[in-house]
Parts: C-alpha cells; structure tokens; sequence
C-alpha cells in the first residue's frame, strides 16, 4: 500500500473481488497508524468517500480504507445496506455470504500490506453505509472494530427485537445478551442538523420507515434515545454517544470535517 492515495483489488473472500480505495498519509508511522474503514453511501463511490476523509487523515494521523461496492455485484439495499444476511426470496443466507463478512478479512488484508501493531480499526458509513455499519455491529459481534460512527442513516434497525427485520431484530440471531452486548460497544451517531428535508428524493418512505420519524434528522435522533432508554429500563450499560454536527445535510464530507477526531 503506498504513501498518498492509491487502489488494490480485495478477493480473500467468499463474495466478489472488490476495489478498496486508501490514502496513507505521508508524515506517519503506517506500522503504528489508527485504521479507519470507510463505507460510502448508495451512489457506491469509495473515491469520493475516501476523498473526504484525506484532510482528517492528515490532521490526525489515521489510514483511510474505502472499499467499493458495487450495484452489479451488491445490488439494492439487501445485498448491500442489510448485509446479504437474507436472499431475494427473504430466507437466510449462510454467513459466508454476507456482505459483513468482508470487512474482518480486509482488516486483516490491510495490517499486513501495513506490516501493522494494530489490533482493531474504527468502522464508519454514511447514508447506506451508516445503515451497513450499525447492523454489521448487531451482527458480527466479534469483530474487532474499536469504535463505530453512524452518520445520517435514512432508516434504521432499531434495537427492538419486537420489530421484524430489517426495521427491528425480530428474526434475526441477535439475542437479548448480544443486543445487550451491541449498546455496550463505542458507538457514536453522527447527525447532520440540517439532514431535515423530509422530502428527499431518497429518502425512505415506507410505513414503517415513517414510524421512525419524518426525516434523516429525526430518525437518527430516535434511534439514539431508544437505544439509551432500553439500556436504561434493563439496567445495561450504554456505550454510545450522540454528536449533532450543527449546519451539515446530507453531506459525507460535512461529517468528514466534524468527526475525524474520532478515528481510533
């Protein structure tokens, strides 16, 4: 992996052969160096995402990893947003095929292209990939990922094992002791102020998406306080953290700029 931005082709796993965009920066130790895996959002440009974080890298010394997606190989919101962990006909998949199961792998992948100390890396998305990342963190819960930011999500899976998948837990392996292990973890949901338009043209219109609030800003702030009150009501400690980022939409590069001091 070279110093500045560059590009390689992942395949050490069960899926399809996938690009992954990085940008090292060049006044650090990339042996020591923080790891943070970006995921973008549905217009499936790793380039861009990985981009917008290349300022915060350089200013707090983390490696930016930015695999790519794509519609072809990952199409919809199924295979992509909700891991693959179900298939067209709504029946589960075997792990292996999860779309989750490429980010332990490429970990691995990239702190040995590093010759990297570093024993777990800090998982973001937007949009889409906001939706990736918090139900990679339901689902794989031994991933090494040290913290997880959520930025702006459309809709969620909220931690309701009385929902049906994909808005709650209902059908799914999540257990009360992991969803209990899940609001323990170093979560930080990013919202946008301004991420307000409830007429957005992608935005998530659905009956049950509408439960959870009228827009991006709403939902995700809903999300939060139902997580924080369950811990509450079951006495579970609760690990996670909500920061408003005051004059950004829908904007990965406006989160960019006020979370990059969270990279760990």
């Amino acid at each position: 992996m070279e110093v500045g931005k560059s590009r390689f082709e992942f395949s050490d796993w069960h899926g399809p052969s996938i690009p992954v965009w990085t940008y090292v920066p060049d006044r650090i130790d990339p042996r020591s160096a923080p790891i943070a895996i970006i995921m973008h959002g549905a217009s499936r440009n790793p380039d861009d995402y990985r981009d917008a974080w290349v300022a915060g890298a350089d200013e707090h010394g983390f490696i930016v990893i930015a695999p790519g997606f794509s519609n072809e190989d990952f199409p919809g919101a199924r295979a992509y947003n909700m891991g693959s962990v179900l298939d067209e006909n709504g029946q589960p998949l075997p792990r292996a095929q999860w779309t989750f199961s490429v980010i332990e792998p490429l970990f691995d992948e990239v702190v040995s292209r590093l010759g990297s100390t570093q024993t777990g890396y800090t998982l973001y998305g937007h949009s889409a990939g906001s939706q990736f990342v918090h139900r990679f963190m339901y689902f794989m819960p031994e991933a090494r990922a040290k913290r997880f930011l959520f930025a702006n999500a459309g809709w969620y899976t909220f931690p309701d094992r009385s929902i049906a998948f994909p808005f709650g837990l209902d059908g799914t392996p999540v257990n009360e002791a992991r969803l209990q292990a899940a609001l323990a973890k170093d979560v930080v949901v990013l919202l946008g102020d301004q991420d307000n338009d409830a007429r957005h043209r992608l935005l998530n219109r659905s009956r049950e998406a509408m439960r959870q609030g009228r827009h991006r800003f709403e939902r995700g702030q809903n999300f939060f306080a139902s997580a924080s009150q369950l811990a509450q009501d079951n006495g579970w400690d609760f690990g996670w953290k909500l920061r408003v980022i005051e004059g950004v939409a829908h904007s990965n590069s406006g989160i960019a700029e006020g979370a990059a001091d969270l990279i760990e």
